[in-house]
């Protein structure tokens, strides 16, 4: 049951609170507009939200502390509803301003999933050195993920592997679409017996509720927040329920709210035929482009390789040399995975060919292309691509969380017969040939999810309120996850904003381009909006030439 979250932090550390004197800030709480359904009363005047109380702590004890940080469990409403109600903590993390004197205020941080742990993100390198002088950098787990009151649909890892190994990613045969199906029935019944009542308040409406509630906490009158993938949707919505607040919202891999709030169908279609599969075919060709040894399956039709590869796995799973086995399912999630990053298309490249030599060994052919290129590297196609790279507390005995769903099943509106799906994926493979089944099969769960987004409250709608300040928004031409189609969406349904589009094959853009790095520094701590129509490129070339 994998799939692959978006930009999420490769680093795995446990909270470690140390002593000190605490910092507190305080503000008076806003007021939302635009929600479709009625939010609870606005705060009154006398009413204050609570600062933050923040206790310097190290984010990773396996290293000196570099004693810059600072740690919190920040408590806000379970059910908005209810604010005097019951109480879950948002577990942040802060790295201090570099210059004091100059600071700004706080940039809030998302890295998107939903269900991507944030909390580590303020440790990240993806911005100008300016900016890490001048604001503090807030990283955050939501509700429901990793330090902050993770959604857990089962008490041990043995429940949760009876039910996920019973799973295939890329189901093909009735046996194996039907018992997807059924374990997946089996999972959603988990989640109603074991998640709790916050599974009823998973929507990005209340993320984004608890979001304003932590600026006000900090001491900033506006919110100035970088969200990337799903945090794309934290931020356009935040736009359009408080928009007097938006100091700067940079938006950066980006959904389409509209379309994803109202099909979720049609959304994830668009997403597999306009978004993965868009970008293979544009690795396929830049592939060639290059050509040896730059990118080691450049020789031949490349397009027809590939396909020849998917079409093997399809009907018989390939054993390595190494024991390894690689399936349609591990094929697909590694291929998606790559496809992430730029940095990991030539590692993709070099393990296609692997495997291809391994399908078809034909002596002589390849000699120049696969020269250095052993079967071994056809092995990272035989592991199924993780769900997520989230840290999750170490004490907890199912470490997962089961977040992901949580929110999209919130989010999203689906059909209720999950044999829809099996349906829908034998349509979209005509349009998709590699990711429409991929993708198909990414929500049954929803289908049958105890808390659906029809019986949930959502932010539906309008998009267009004008914020404030402008929104940046930024899209990659050839964004696997994120297509670039819904940045320019975006750009479109939002009421104040500007779109600046950087040339690559990758899932987000801030941090691979000193062009873009050099608008986003200006954006946030100068407040100038970049102009529009920008076409930038990324510094670092996919298929570099060898060293010798």
């Amino acid at each position: 049951m994998s799939r692959i979250s978006t930009l999420a932090v490769a680093l795995t550390s446990a909270v470690a609170l140390v002593s000190g004197g605490a910092v507190t800030a305080s503000a008076a709480p806003a007021k939302a507009v635009g929600e479709t359904i009625p939010q609870t009363a606005p705060a009154t005047a006398a009413e204050q939200v609570d600062p933050v109380v923040w206790t310097p702590c190290n984010p990773d004890p396996s290293k000196p502390d570099p004693k810059i940080y600072d740690c919190a469990v920040y408590p806000v409403p379970l059910d908005y509803a209810n604010p005097s109600g019951e109480k879950i903590g948002i577990a942040m993390l802060r790295r201090r301003a570099g210059d004091p004197a100059k600071r700004i205020g706080s940039l809030f941080l998302n890295p998107g999933g939903p269900g991507g742990s944030g909390y580590l993100w303020a440790t990240t390198t993806r911005f100008e050195p300016k900016v890490l002088e001048r604001f503090d950098l807030i990283g955050f787990d939501p509700r429901g993920v990793a330090r902050s009151n993770p959604l857990r649909c089962f008490g041990t890892k043995e429940e949760a592997d009876a039910v996920f190994g019973r799973m295939t990613g890329v189901p093909v045969t009735p046996t194996e679409v039907d018992d997807t199906l059924a374990a997946t029935k089996d999972y959603t019944d988990a989640c109603a017996r074991n998640a709790g009542p916050l599974i009823r308040h998973m929507s990005t409406i209340n993320v984004v509720r608890d979001l304003d509630r932590m600026r006000q906490a900090v001491g900033d009158a506006q919110l100035t927040f970088a969200g990337f993938s799903y945090g794309t949707l934290i931020g356009s919505t935040y736009a359009n329920m408080y928009p007097d607040k938006v100091r700067a919202v940079i938006i950066d891999g980006n959904v389409d709210p509209q379309l994803r709030l109202h099909n979720g169908l049609e959304y994830d279609r668009q997403r597999a035929a306009g978004g993965f599969e868009l970008a293979l075919d544009e690795f396929l060709k830049r592939c060639t482009a290059a050509g040896a040894p730059r990118c080691a399956f450049a020789e031949g039709d490349t397009r027809a390789r590939f396909d020849a590869i998917r079409d093997h796995l399809r009907t018989s799973p390939v054993t390595l040399p190494s024991g390894e086995t690689v399936t349609l399912s591990s094929f697909t999630s590694q291929v998606a995975n790559a496809l992430y990053a730029q940095s990991r298309l030539a590692p993709l490249a070099r393990s296609l060919q692997a495997l291809d030599q391994v399908i078809n060994p034909r002596p002589g052919f390849g000699v120049t292309v696969a020269q250095g290129v052993s079967s071994d590297e056809a092995d990272r196609l035989a592991k199924v691509a993780p769900a997520a790279l989230r840290e999750a507390p170490a004490d907890s005995p199912y470490t997962a969380d089961d977040s992901y769903f949580g929110v999209n099943c919130q989010d999203k509106p689906y059909p209720t017969n999950p044999k829809a799906f099996a349906n829908l994926a034998r349509a979209w493979e005509l349009d998709a040939p590699t990711f429409g089944r991929y993708q198909a099969y990414d929500s049954p769960a929803c289908a049958t999810w105890p808390s659906p987004a029809r019986a949930s409250e959502r932010y539906t709608g309008p998009w267009n309120k004008r914020t404030a300040n402008p929104v940046m928004v930024i899209g990659n031409t050839f964004d696997p996850a994120t297509q670039y189609r819904f940045a320019q969406k975006m750009q479109r349904e939002l009421g104040n904003s500007v779109l600046v589009t950087v040339d690559m094959i990758e899932h987000c853009a801030v941090g691979r381009s000193k062009a873009l790095n050099a608008l986003v520094t200006s954006y946030l701590v100068d407040q100038t909006a970049p102009k529009p129509g920008q076409v930038l490129t990324p510094d670092l070339d996919p298929f570099p030439v060898p060293t010798a």
